[in-house]
């Protein structure tokens, strides 16, 4: 499979609302052109997107734990991790809230982490364009 290529749901429901978005659980996960493991995040009835990284794909040492309980509500052992990127001149993303995500059922919950090791605002470095 190419790096292109990630296999990511197109359709998510959250367990429960995440914080600050609530009522919303219903969301579309559409891959940005042109930029891999970029993702928008809007809701079913388009009032909210924000823009979601696949950690794998550009926060390799990036490894919050992943409660048993929060994993058994979206049916994995598995889970992949997105992280809420704020677009700026210096973007950032949010390690202290990831998002975990069953990528076969779409099953999502977005967790608080009570470890304060992951920053709210964590400068986003560029992606290595080494081959």
């Amino acid at each position: 499979m190419s790096e292109n290529a990630l296999i990511m749901p197109g359709n998510l429901r959250f367990a429960t609302p995440p914080p600050g978005l609530e009522p919303a659980v219903d969301f579309t996960l559409a891959p940005i052109p042109n930029a891999v493991g970029l993702f928008s995040l809007t809701s079913a009835d388009g009032s909210i997107r924000l823009f979601v990284l696949d950690a794998a794909t550009h926060l390799p040492d990036y490894s919050p734990h992943q409660a048993d309980a929060d994993l058994n509500q979206i049916g994995t052992t598995d889970a992949t991790v997105l992280v809420v990127v704020t677009p700026s001149a210096h973007s950032t993303v949010n390690l202290a809230a990831p998002i975990l995500l069953n990528a076969s059922t779409g099953s999502a919950l977005q967790v608080i982490l009570e470890s304060s090791a992951w920053p709210l605002r964590a400068p986003l470095a560029p992606a290595s364009t080494a081959a």
